[in-house]
Parts: C-alpha cells; structure tokens; sequence
C-alpha cells in the first residue's frame, strides 16, 4: 500500500493511506498547490499531479441529484436489463472494488415489480367482490399488505452500487430477518410492558420496535461483514420491510375480524380490511422499511473498517443516526396528530425520513468513491 506525506509549514507530515489523502483533500485540510510525496519516491509534487487528483475530484459525481433518482422509472427498459439487475451480488457478478459505479444510481425495477404487484392485488379484489369469492380473501390481505415494503427494498437493493449482496440474501433477510425482528421485539415487549399510546409510551414503543430491528440488522451486517454504507441501507431495509408487511398483514386480519364480530357485517369488515392495506400501504414508504434502513446505514458508519461489535452500538457515532428512527417512530405513534383528514403528521414524517435517506445514500456513494478511487491509485 502507497504511503503518503504532505508538507504543512515546511513540516512532513505523514504517512497516510491512498484513502486518507483523498479525504484531507475533500475536507480542505491540503489542496492542489500542496507539496506530496508518495513513498518510496524522493520528489515533491502538487497534489493536483498525482494520480489521487482525479479521483478526488469524482466527488462530485456523488453529490445529492434527486432528480435523477428517479429518471429511469418512466423510461422503457428490454427485459434484459432486468435481467441483468437481478442476477447481481453473486460471485461471478460482483464487481471488483475499483470497477464500483459512484454516480447516482437510476433505479426502476421496483416500480415494475410495484405494478406487478397491484395488478396482482387487483386481480385479487375482483376474484372477492365480482365473484364473492372468499377463498381469495387471504391472497388479498398478503398482497396489499406486501406490495408497497416489497417495493421498497428492491428499491434500495437497486441503490446498492457495490452489487456485493444477492437477491437470495436479501429474501433470505425479508423473511427470516422481519419475522426475527418481530420476535425480537415481543421479547423486549414482554420485559418492558406498554399501555397506553400516551406520549412517554409512544416513546418506549420507538425504543422497542427500532432496538428489536437493529438486534437483527446487526447480526446481519455481522454475518456479512458489510463495510459500505449502502450495504447497510439495504440490509436495514430488508429486515424493516419484512417486519413492515407481516405488521400491516396481522393488522388487516385483526382489524377486519374485531369489525365482522362488532358490526356482524360481513362487508363493513371487508371495509375494513381494505381501509387499513390502503392505509399502511401508502404510509410504509415512510415506516419501517426507511426507519431500519438508517439503522443500518448507522452500524457500517460506527463500525468502519471493523467487524461490527457490541462497542460500536455504544458510541456516539452511531447514535447521532439511531436517534432519527426512534425519534419519527415516537412522533408517528404519539397522540399529536395535526389534520388527521389528509394524514398530515405522516405525510410530514416521510418527507424528512426521505430527506435523511437521499443524504446517507449520497454518503454511501462518496465513500464507495473514495474506496474506488484508492482501489485504482494501487494499481
């Protein structure tokens, strides 16, 4: 590995790493007049010759651009191109650490697999309501309340630039990883017993629901070993998305049995059944599934280059992420509900958690550019 120095009031000053240099440059502490060197080489140059010059200077590539987020969702796309999204995160498709994209992603499958996923969903409502079918009731219920988290996470599984994790995986972590979490979180109910949602227990709920998810994710990031933060944006979502859906499916079953036995009324408690999928559906996009995400993203910025250890939950560093999702958690549950007609506190809380996830994914993407940029200085 390459050692640099630079010079600061004609002190050497060093040595640092590839990455290291990068990151002084990008923070201002040296710039393009700067005198290096890089070992074992006697002479001193500006920074602005050196190989690292160029690469700092992609910086900008990762920069917030939220309208191109989004580009790619309305344009036509061959099924190859699917195709080839898929198949990523296996051994034979990860790409190496300096072929890593570190522009803004153009993700679009989600919202293909979204509509899928509706038309499905409505295919199901007239199988039940065209031909009084009950045998579809349950298809319903598992669709409508799958679709929106589903989406969700693919969109994030489309965001992670480093296509080091599988689409098996991050089944494997839907499923596994949501049920787990709830499991979790029954656990940590069953110590710290809540009542009513008043203001200090819609607190505890927010502490609970969050540390039960981020036990799982943590576990997770540590079986992976995940050093990037876009690794952890999407682990995160993986779990929240699989405890978001299996949530919003024993709420709609709950609420559409408690309403068939208060109304004895069969179509008031399919009312109901629809009322609460549409409702948790649409309202998910700022729950669960972005709530872990930056749980996760906030265990790969503690930990660093380190495996993940019980330590890095206790610092600073990765409680200055945590506290968000606790926070909208508390503030989503609590009896303060301005203009509850049109959902105004929810519509607020998404808006900022979108807000905190645009920036963490341009915080992943600098430092998957950092990482590249250093991958290819060694070459």
């Amino acid at each position: 590995m390459s050692e640099w120095y630079f010079k600061k009031n004609e002190q050497k000053v060093g040595p640092f790493t590839n990455v290291e240099m990068i990151a002084l440059y990008r923070k201002k502490e040296i710039n393009n007049l700067t005198l290096v060197q890089k070992s074992p080489h006697p002479e001193w140059v500006a920074f602005k010759q050196t190989e690292l010059h160029q690469h700092a200077l992609n910086h900008g590539n990762s920069e917030l651009k939220i309208g191109n987020l989004f580009s790619a969702v309305f344009k036509k796309h061959s099924k190859e191109e699917g195709e080839k999204v898929f198949i990523a995160g296996t051994k034979y498709t990860t790409p190496a650490t300096s072929d890593i994209p570190h522009t803004w992603p153009h993700p679009w499958v989600f919202s293909r697999v979204f509509l899928v996923l509706i038309i499905t969903y409505f295919l199901l409502l007239a199988c039940t309501y065209l031909f009084d079918n009950s045998n579809t009731i349950p298809g319903l219920m598992v669709i409508g309340s799958f679709a929106v988290p589903f989406s969700v996470l693919l969109f994030f599984f489309e965001t992670n630039a480093p296509r080091n994790i599988s689409v098996f995986d991050v089944v494997k972590m839907f499923f596994i990883g949501g049920v787990a979490a709830l499991v979790a979180t029954l656990v940590i109910y069953s110590i710290i017993p809540v009542g009513k949602l008043n203001y200090f227990n819609a607190l505890l709920v927010g502490f609970i629901e969050e540390t039960g998810k981020m036990i799982i994710v943590a576990l997770f990031i540590r079986s992976l070993n995940s050093k990037y933060i876009l690794n952890g944006l999407l682990i995160g979502a993986a779990v929240g998305a699989g405890f978001a859906a299996f949530e919003s499916l024993g709420y709609a079953f709950n609420y559409s049995v408690d309403a068939a036995f208060l109304f004895k009324d069969i179509h008031i408690a399919g009312e109901t059944m629809m009322n609460v999928i549409f409702s948790r559906g649409w309202q998910s996009i700022g729950g669960h599934v972005v709530w872990a995400a930056i749980t996760g993203a906030a265990l790969v910025i503690a930990k660093g280059d380190q495996k993940l250890g019980m330590h890095h939950i206790f610092t600073g560093t990765f409680w200055k992420w945590f506290i968000i999702p606790i926070a909208l958690h508390f503030v989503w549950d609590c009896p303060f509900n301005p203009l509850p007609a049109i959902a105004f506190k929810q519509i607020v809380l998404i808006v900022i958690v979108w807000f905190v996830i645009l920036r963490l994914i341009s915080k992943g993407l600098k430092q998957v550019s950092v990482i590249s940029a250093a991958s290819k200085a060694t070459k």
